[in-house]
């Protein structure tokens, strides 16, 4: 569903978000003398967990007492956000680090290496000259209530119950968009929002604080007070949006043994990377040292063309999912199977149900985790990893998926198939087609979970990866029905493939690995595979998400025909028996803005590059621009999506959706509108216009038009552009009625965002110029057809020349109002989300 991507759990980066506030004295004590109280006095009553490291819990006080034996041992510190507050703040962020218990006078201090620099030649003299040059951290210190010989007892609880993971800053934060999101002062700045951690409302949450063998498992419920300090809530942050409370977990790990060895990096091999600097590197080699991240994979007979596992990678599915459910994410995450296969494994990936009685918390499962949670359909999913900071061992993955998760896809069914006709069997095509999406969305997260990113360039070599952001396939067949029995693909992909072998394959003794893996990648790059991830962002053509098909534009004009086509026919069969009339919306939604990812994917044609992760002398073209040709298709196929025929709805239609009853309100699924309860057609238009006037608009893709046509003249360039938008809406001949009133709307978009653009100061000072001259123009043409024009189109005129005259007054403090919110919709949850979804 993000990231917002492949959650990258054990690797070197931002360990500040983790580890929270800076290290204190759990207690503060006068003298610093060890305690005369022995362990089995202090911890007399309380219920013992043991484990990796065993602790107490005292149910009267609340306390977690901690027993280190392990001092100046290193394990693995985890700590993630267990439930998020939205917005951004998602449930899954995380991040981990060396740390280990270090007893200094009458303190033990919690202390993180730094381990982003390093000395890795083993002289014994290198590593600490490396050592003393770089800050550690200490996370925390402890004053011990108690100690026994080597052992040392602490209290736990304030380094539980604290605010590890920043969010606190983040809520209070200017950029959140929390509280009084999308509320704005009459200056149009958004109200300041400042929230603190409240200790009182804080507490050890024992449900899920746990031990095991080999990992001890803490969690607690963090609660922040405080809110909009200028007036107004976004009700959606918490029930109570003073108060917001969220789960925090912390987690200490065993490291695994040194016989794990490390893959060499590529960067076109679809795989997460670790780093760190080696001061120990020869002078002929960087000092910067990338590796791969991926599980720990050995065959019992490396010199097998094919052989067993020595320990099979298991993922076990949570008991708990509904059965139907559960035998597709099985069957799902069992496709990986044939890319290890294709590695040279018998059976080394399974997928399995958890067993009776096992924990999932347990660090020696990899699980995938079906969660429950109120709400709307808007649910959540990603994958993460345990991971060993030492050498980017994956040690434990962990895939969450919401629980409705397949639910949109169900809605989208119902809207392109209006099944529920009086009288007549409800089709099982909505849940076959939930159930291959749920398939497909296990093989996804699980993929992530064995180190590997997005494939955004999947769909233009027929499916090739399960890392791609798939949009279910459909098309209209002659008699007027739509055929959704293809929706999503079945089995793992021709990428995925090519993929698992270079991260996996084993090689004979003797063989030289990199040279293998050098072969294995050419092999790749011959059979015509890219690998383009979430960095394709909204410059390379073909690397889109929600998108289908080899040709972006062939792809749009076929959703508007079947958008168009559905719309035309839309009626009450696109909801149940006895459901209310007003909730055709929720299922109009997700058609009305059919092509809205398509629009985004075409986008990227319009001053777009294609660009690959070559390396030196590979093979592969670098970069190139997008053909003049092509960027005018893209432009056309766009512009054609903004027209009143394309965003009118059937009058028969609008006149089906009344006001929304009682115990049905509105949602973020429904479209917000100027026109109090009733349904807006209007709103609904700007919502599905504005991403196509805003892509077009867009400063850097503004900038990209004026440097490459300044390269080649062939180029289209910024301004050409934006005269052909302007000629398809405002200067385009004006229409009456309801097609006038969406022409209306959509020349007050294409304003705004011009007007916008000329007004950032964030874009280059070209594009800011050019469009100003665009704005120029512009003004003198309304000021003249203001004199003759028509009633309804001299007030659309008046308003732009009075925007105008505003930006002109002082660009500077030039603000629009914010965009009406378009309802979430990514075909398989949240947008944009998937955190590695």
């Amino acid at each position: 569903m993000k990231i917002y991507t492949f959650l990258l759990v054990g690797v070197l980066a931002s360990r500040a978000d983790c580890y929270g506030q800076a290290a204190k004295p759990a207690a503060k004590a006068a003298a610093m003398s060890q305690p005369a109280a022995s362990l089995a006095s202090m911890t007399k009553g309380l219920q013992k967990f043991d484990g990796y490291f065993p602790f107490y819990y005292d149910p009267k006080t609340g306390k977690v007492l901690l027993e280190v034996s392990r001092l100046n041992e290193d394990f693995l510190y985890f700590g993630s956000l267990a439930s998020g507050v939205g917005n951004g703040i998602e449930r899954g962020q995380s991040s981990s680090a060396i740390a280990r218990f270090v007893q200094v006078g009458g303190k033990v201090l919690l202390i993180e290496p730094n381990l982003d620099y390093r000395a890795s030649s083993g002289n014994a003299d290198e590593q600490r000259a490396v050592d003393n040059a770089f800050a550690k951290s200490v996370i925390w210190g402890f004053v011990p209530v108690a100690t026994e010989g080597s052992k040392v007892l602490l209290d736990l609880t304030p380094f539980l119950v604290r605010d590890s993971q920043k969010i606190g800053e983040r809520l209070s934060s200017s950029g959140f968009q929390g509280p009084g999101a999308g509320l704005m002062s009459p200056g149009g700045a958004r109200p300041s929002v400042s929230y603190r951690f409240d200790e009182s409302r804080s507490a050890v949450y024992l449900e899920n604080t746990r031990n095991f063998p080999k990992n001890s498992e803490f969690e607690a419920m963090i609660t922040f007070t405080g809110g909009a300090s200028s007036g107004g809530y976004d009700e959606s942050l918490a029930p109570d949006p003073s108060a917001v409370t969220v789960q925090m977990h912390q987690a200490f790990i065993e490291l695994p043994d040194n016989k794990f060895r490390a893959r060499k990096f590529d960067p076109r091999s679809g795989f997460n990377q670790f780093s760190f600097v080696d001061f120990s590197a020869p002078i002929n080699q960087p000092l910067a040292q990338r590796f791969t991240v991926r599980h720990r994979l050995e065959k019992k007979d490396p010199t097998a063309a094919t052989s067993e596992a020595v320990k099979p990678i298991v993922y076990y599915v949570d008991r708990g999912a509904p059965v139907a459910i559960k035998k597709a994410l099985i069957e799902g995450g069992s496709w990986w199977n044939q890319a290890f296969e294709a590695a040279g494994y018998i059976n080394a990936f399974q997928v399995k149900e958890l067993p009776e009685g096992a924990d999932p918390m347990d660090i020696r499962y990899n699980v995938v985790n079906w969660i429950n949670r109120s709400g709307s359909p808007r649910a959540f999913s990603y994958g993460a990893s345990y991971v060993d900071p030492r050498t980017g061992e994956i040690l434990k993955g962990v895939v969450s998926l919401g629980a409705d998760r397949h639910r949109q896809d169900y809605l989208i069914a119902e809207g392109l198939l209006q099944p529920y006709e009086d009288g007549k069997p409800v089709s099982d095509q909505m849940e076959q087609l939930a159930l291959a999406r749920i398939r497909q969305l296990s093989a996804h997260e699980i993929g992530h979970t064995l180190g590997l990113y997005h494939n955004f360039t999947a769909s233009t070599k027929e499916r090739a990866s399960v890392m791609d952001y798939p949009f279910p396939r459909f098309s209209l067949q002659p008699d007027g029905h739509i055929d959704v029995s293809d929706a999503y693909a079945t089995g793992i992909g021709s990428w995925d493939k090519r993929a698992i072998l270079w991260g996996y394959s084993a090689f004979a003794k003797g063989t030289d690995e990199n040279t293998a893996l050098d072969n294995i990648m050419k092999e790749t790059l011959q059979q015509g595979f890219r690998f383009i991830p979430d960095i394709g962002g909204y410059v390379h053509p073909a690397a889109n998400q929600w998108d289908e098909g080899a040709d972006p534009v062939a792809q749009l004009t076929k959703l508007m025909a079947v958008r168009r086509h559905v719309l035309d026919g839309f009626s009450e069969k696109a909801i149940r028996a006895n459901a209310p009339m007003a909730t055709l919306e929720e299922v109009l939604v997700p058609i009305y803005l059919l092509q809205r990812y398509q629009i985004e994917a075409v986008a990227k044609s319009i001053g777009g590059q294609y660009f690959t992760h070559a390396l030196k002398n590979d093979g592969q073209a670098p970069t190139k621009m997008v053909e003049p040709a092509v960027q005018q298709q893209a432009l056309d196929a766009l512009l054609a999506t903004i027209t009143p025929a394309a965003l009118q709805l059937p009058e028969a239609l609008i006149a089906k959706v009344p006001p929304r009853p009682s115990g049905y309100p509105g949602s973020l699924e429904t479209f917000s509108g100027f026109t109090g309860p009733t349904f807006d057609p209007l709103a609904a238009a700007e919502v599905a216009a504005g991403p196509t006037i805003a892509s077009i608009l867009n400063p850097e893709r503004a900038a990209r038009l004026i440097e490459y046509q300044a390269r080649d003249s062939k180029q289209p360039g910024f301004g050409p552009v934006v005269e052909q938008l302007l000629a398809h809406t405002w200067r385009a001949r004006p229409e009456t009625g309801y097609a006038g009133a969406l022409q209306t709307v959509v020349n007050n978009l294409t304003l705004k965002y011009l007007l916008q653009l000329a007004a950032d100061y964030r874009a280059a000072a070209s594009v800011r110029g050019q469009a100003l001259l665009e704005v120029e123009g512009l003004q003198k043409w309304m000021q003249t057809q203001a004199k003759r024009a028509h009633p309804t189109q001299k007030a659309n005129l008046l308003f732009g020349l009075s925007q105008i005259d505003r930006f002109k007054a002082d660009p500077s403090k030039f603000t629009t109002p914010p965009a009406v919110n378009m309802p979430p919709g990514a075909p398989i949850g949240m947008p944009n989300m998937d955190f590695m979804d």
